[in-house]
């Protein structure tokens, strides 16, 4: 038995055997012989097949990959942001104010304390002795809601020195034929005694009448 082998192996060309007859194709550039070549990677930088391109990304066009604003749910404003936690609750939309304080009641202050009257009663009764009927009109149309007793004696101020006006009027008017020289002081000692007794009163937290006045205000 001959040990020769069939196609006996050629140092030159690295011990491949030939590739059998007819397995080149035409236009190819395998040698005959020798290993296949290998295929070269494309320098680093360059740009790939358009058979290999890598994945787009999922992200829509605009958005640029950022998230959300904290506070935009899903919903927009409504939901997770102005609508829970902002002016919807605990805010604007709970409490009225910011920090969810009370609304404050305009037209409704607080009730003045008890000595606090008593001081501007006193107010409405000498203050009508300098300038007549303005200082128990000005207590009154302010202050009338914040205390029953303040109320009440700025009224009664108030309807004295109304009266006290006609009397001057009165004396002013019969100035030129000698009884306004009587009617006049006798208006302004009157006015003037009756302020210091009711200012008394008033201190004491008394409620006080004036004689001989028309209370036209009620």
């Amino acid at each position: 038995m001959s040990t020769t082998p069939e196609h006996p192996q050629d140092p030159a060309s690295g011990g491949y055997p030939p590739p059998p007859p007819g397995s080149a194709q035409a236009g190819s550039a395998q040698p005959a012989d020798g290993p296949p070549p290998r295929s070269t990677p494309p320098p680093s930088g360059s740009t790939p097949p358009s058979d290999q391109a890598p994945p787009s990304s999922s992200t829509p066009p605009g958005d640029a990959g950022y998230p959300p604003p904290p506070g935009y749910g899903p919903g927009g404003p409504g939901q997770g942001g102005y609508g829970q936690g902002g002016y919807g609750q605990g805010g604007y939309g709970q409490g009225g104010t910011p920090g969810g304080y009370p609304p404050s009641a305009y037209g409704q202050a607080a009730p003045l304390s008890p000595s606090d009257q008593r001081a501007l009663a006193v107010a409405s009764h000498l203050g009508g002795m300098f300038v007549s009927f303005l200082v128990p009109l000005i207590v009154w149309l302010v202050f009338r809601s914040r205390g029953a007793y303040l109320e009440d004696q700025s009224k009664e101020a108030l309807n004295f020195q109304i009266t006290l006006f006609i009397g001057y009027a009165i004396g002013f008017v019969t100035f030129i034929i000698g009884i306004g020289l009587i009617i006049v002081p006798l208006v302004y000692l009157f006015g003037f005694v009756m302020a210091i007794i009711a200012a008394v009163a008033a201190a004491k937290g008394e409620p006080y009448r004036y004689p001989l006045t028309l209370r036209l205000i009620s």
